[in-house]
C-alpha cells in the first residue's frame, strides 16, 4: 500500500549482512584460529623422560612413568629393568640420581647425564656421571636400558661391589717411642667339628695343655658348641700369644680336630703389661652396635675396656672403601675391576708416661701375691709422670691403682701429721700419748694388736703408727681442717688424667668420734692408690703436682700445681717417714738396694668386722714415689711391705 512501510525483516539493509552469513563466518574465524593452536601444542621432550628414570633410582622403580627399550630398540618392561638394576648394585644400596644439564637430541634420539650418588657403608658418597641414551617413541621418549648407564665400564653379567681398606689400628708408646702395645702374632686356636674323632679326650688333651702354660679357658660347653656347628666351620677356643703358642705346639697342633688361624693383634708386650690400663681390643659386642646405631658394622674390631675403649675412635681410625666391578671368566675366575677407591686412614697412637723397667718391676711383685686383688702405682717425683699402673693378679680385671674407692688406713696419717705440725699445734718432738685405747663420745680406738707407746714424741707415734695417739689430734684441726690438708695434697680435687680415676673423698666436720676416726684414716674418707701416691709425692716433692699419664693426646684440663709447702713442716714429716723404715712399721725395706726409703705403712678397716682390713704402704726411694694396695690384705707388714720390698728389689736389680 501506498504510504505504508515494508516489515523491517523484508528489507536488505546497505552495510549488513543477513545473521545467517554471520554465523557462518563466525565459523569460519573460529576455524581459522584452531588450526595455528594445533600446530603449535608441544611435543614431548627427552628431559621429561630423563627426568622420570632419575627420580625413579633409589628405589628402582617407575610405576609406568618411563618407558625402557634395549640397544636393538626392542620394549623392556620396567620390572625387569629395576631387577637388572639392583643385581648390578650387587651388595650396594641404590644411588640418588639426578638430570645433569638438559639432554642433546635430534629428532629421534637424545643423550643426557645423570649425576649418580651412592652412599658407601661407611657413610661416604662416591658420585660421577653416566650417560643415558633416549630414542623417541610414538607417544613419549623412552630410555634405552643397557649396564653402562649405571655405570661407564659395567659390562652385561658383571655387578658392583665393595671392599672394606680396613685402618691399621693405632698402638700406645711410652715416653722414649718404645712400643708398648703394638701388632703382635697371635694363634688362634679351635677345633673343626668332622675333624674330631673323640671329643672326650681332646677336651682333656687341650685342658692340659692350656694349664701348662698358665691360660684358663673354659671347655665345659665345648660339646654343646661343636654339636651345633656346621661340620666344617671353626669352633674358636681361645686366642693364644705367639710365645704362648710355641710352648705348647707340639702337644696340640696334631691332635684330631684342632685347626688354627695365624693372625696379628694389638697387645702389650707380655699379657699382664699394664692390662687393666690399657684394656683389650675384640669384636664388637651387640650391646655396644645397640648403643651406637651405624657405627660399626658386625666383625669390627673396637676397644672393649680401658685407654682402648676411652680413646677407641683415635686408634681405630677410618676404614677405605673400593668399589669393584666383578664377573666371572668362563673359567670360573673372578675378575675385579677397581673403580673408585677412598684410601684408609690409619688410626693415631697413644703416648703414656709408662717406664717398662718401671712397669715390669710393679708386675713382677704383683705376681708373688696372686691370691689378692692387689695395686701398685708409681711416678717420677720430679715430673709427676706415672711411670707404672699394675694390677693384680694376673694383669688385673680393675683397674683398682686408679679407681678404687676404699679407707686408706694409716696411710692417711700422713695428711693429719702435715695438717698439724703445719699449722703448728704440735712438732714432731711434741710428746703425744700413746695409750692401748683412747675413747671419743663413747666410740673407743684402739691400736693393732692392742699396743701402747706411753707418753712419746710425735715423730715416734708416726713411725709406730698409733692410732689412739692420732685419734687424740683431731681437735687440733677443728671441724675442717683435715679436709684442709688433703686439699693441700691434693686429694679430694678434680684432676684430669685422661682416663678415670678417683681422687679420694676426706671426711669434713663431723661428730668428735667422726673427726677422731678420720684422724688415721678410718670413718668415712675414702681414698684410691694413686690419690695417695700424689699425696706422697707432694710430701717428697715439696708442693703437689697432678700425676699425668697421657702425653698425647694431653689432657685437655690439668689441675694447677699446689702452692710451696712450708720447709718447716716437711722436714719434720719426712724425718718421721723415713724413721717409720728405720724402725718402725716398715723396717722390712731397711735394706733394699736402691737407696733410702721413706713412707707410711696402712691397715684398713673395711667393714664392720676388725679382722677384714686392706693393707697399704706409701712412700718414695730417690725420684720414684708408689703406693702399694693388697684388697682385704689384712696386716700391711705381712702383705703391702713385701710387695713393696719386691717391687724395689725388682726395680733395682743390676
Amino acid at each position: 500500500m501506498v504510504g505504508m512501510s515494508a516489515p523491517e525483516s523484508t528489507l536488505p539493509r546497505v552495510g549488513r549482512t543477513p545473521r545467517r552469513r554471520s554465523r557462518v563466518a563466525a565459523f569460519s574465524a573460529l576455524l581459522l584460529l584452531a588450526t595455528p593452536l594445533a600446530a603449535c601444542t608441544k611435543e614431548p621432550e627427552p628431559s621429561s623422560a630423563l627426568e622420570a628414570f632419575a627420580a625413579g633410582w633409589p628405589s628402582g622403580t617407575w610405576d609406568g612413568k618411563v618407558s625402557f627399550v634395549n640397544p636393538d630398540n626392542q620394549s623392556v618392561p620396567g620390572t625387569d629393568v629395576s631387577a637388572q638394576l639392583k643385581a648390578y648394585a650387587g651388595t650396594m644400596t641404590l644411588p640418588s640420581a639426578r638430570m645433569d644439564g638438559k639432554p642433546a637430541a635430534t629428532k629421534q634420539t637424545a643423550t643426557g647425564k645423570l649425576a649418580l650418588d651412592w652412599t658407601l657403608p661407611d657413610g661416604a658418597h662416591w658420585t660421577y656421571t653416566t650417560d643415558v641414551r633416549l630414542t623417541k617413541g610414538k607417544e613419549a621418549w623412552q630410555v634405552v636400558w643397557e649396564p653402562k648407564v649405571v655405570h661407564p665400564d659395567l659390562q652385561a653379567g658383571a655387578s658392583l661391589a665393595t671392599k672394606r681398606v680396613v685402618a691399621n689400628r693405632g698402638g700406645i708408646s711410652g715416653e722414649a717411642g718404645e712400643e708398648l702395645v703394638a701388632a703382635r702374632p697371635v694363634v688362634v686356636v679351635g677345633v673343626e667339628p668332622r675333624k674330631i674323632t673323640n671329643l672326650s679326650a681332646l677336651t682333656v688333651l687341650l685342658d692340659s695343655a692350656f694349664k701348662s702354660i698358665n691360660i684358663a679357658v673354659d671347655l665345659s660347653d665345648l660339646p654343646k658348641r661343636v654339636n651345633e656347628a656346621k661340620a666344617d666351620s671353626f669352633v674358636e677356643l681361645v686366642t693364644l700369644r705367639r710365645e704362648a703358642y710355641e710352648k705348647i705346639r707340639k702337644d696340640i697342633r696334631d691332635l684330631d680336630g684342632t685347626v688354627f688361624r695365624e693372625e696379628t693383634r694389638q697387645l702389650a708386650p707380655n699379657r699382664v703389661f699394664g692390662r687393666a690400663l690399657f684394656g683389650s681390643v675384640g669384636e664388637v659386642t651387640k650391646e655396644i652396635m645397640d648403643a651406637n646405631p651405624g657405627k660399626y658394622a658386625a666383625g669390627d674390631e673396637v676397644g672393649l675396656f680401658g685407654l682402648q675403649k676411652r680413646y677407641d675412635e683415635r686408634l681405630r681410625g677410618a676404614d677405605g672403601f673400593k668399589v669393584l666391578i666383578t664377573s666371572k671368566a668362563s673359567d670360573g675366575t673372578v675378575r675385579e675391576q677397581e673403580v673408585y677407591a677412598a684410601d684408609a686412614v690409619n688410626g693415631q697412637a697413644l703416648k703414656v708416661t709408662l717406664d717398662p723397667k718401671v712397669q715390669n718391676a710393679a708386675d713382677a711383685a704383683l705376681a708373688t701375691k696372686a691370691d689378692r686383688r692387689t695395686a701398685l702405682v708409681a711416678m717420677r717425683i720430679s715430673d709427676g709422670h706415672l711411670v707404672a699402673v699394675a694390677n693384680g693378679p694376673d694383669g688385673g680385671g680393675d683397674n683398682l691403682a686408679l679407681v678404687a674407692q676404699v679407707p686408706p688406713g694409716s696411710t692417711f696419717k700422713i695428711v693429719t701429721a702435715y695438717g698439724v705440725l703445719d699449722n703448728g699445734s704440735v712438732t714432731s718432738n711434741t710428746v703425744v700419748n700413746c695409750p692401748k685405747t683412747f675413747t671419743v663420745e663413747g666410740r673407743t680406738f684402739k691400736n693393732a694388736h692392742d699396743f701402747e707407746l706411753g707418753a712419746v714424741p710425735f715423730h715416734t707415734d708416726i713411725a709406730k703408727s698409733c692410732n689412739t695417739a692420732f685419734a687424740s689430734l683431731a681437735p687440733k684441726l677443728g671441724p675442717d681442717g683435715l679436709a684442709a690438708a688433703g686439699t693441700a695434697l691434693g686429694l679430694g680435687t678434680k684432676w684430669d688424667l685422661g682416663v678415670d680415676c678417683f681422687t679420694g673423698a676426706v671426711s669434713n666436720g663431723g661428730t668428735g668420734a667422726e673427726r677422731a676416726a678420720a684422724a688415721f684414716g678410718q670413718g668415712t674418707t675414702i681414698v684410691s692408690p694413686v690419690a695417695m701416691l700424689g699425696a706422697v709425692g707432694a710430701i717428697a716433692r715439696g708442693k703437689w703436682k697432678q700425676p699425668l699419664l697421657l702425653l698425647d693426646p694431653a689432657p685437655a684440663a690439668p689441675a694447677a700445681d699446689g702452692p710451696q709447702l712450708k720447709d718447716a713442716t716437711l722436714n719434720q714429716l719426712r724425718a718421721a717417714l723415713r724413721e717409720v723404715v728405720t724402725v718402725g712399721t716398715g723396717k722390712a725395706l731397711a735394706d733394699v738396694p736402691g737407696g733410702p726409703v721413706s713412707g707410711k705403712t696402712g691397715t684398713a678397716e673395711y667393714d664392720a668386722n676388725p679382722a677384714h682390713t686392706h693393707a697399704w704402704f706409701v712412700g718414695w726411694q730417690g725420684d720414684i714415689a708408689f703406693a702399694v694396695f693388697v684388697e682385704n690384705g689384712g696386716d700391711s707388714t705381712a702383705t703391702a711391705v713385701p710387695l713393696a720390698e719386691a717391687f724395689l728389689r725388682a726395680l733395682n736389680k743390676p
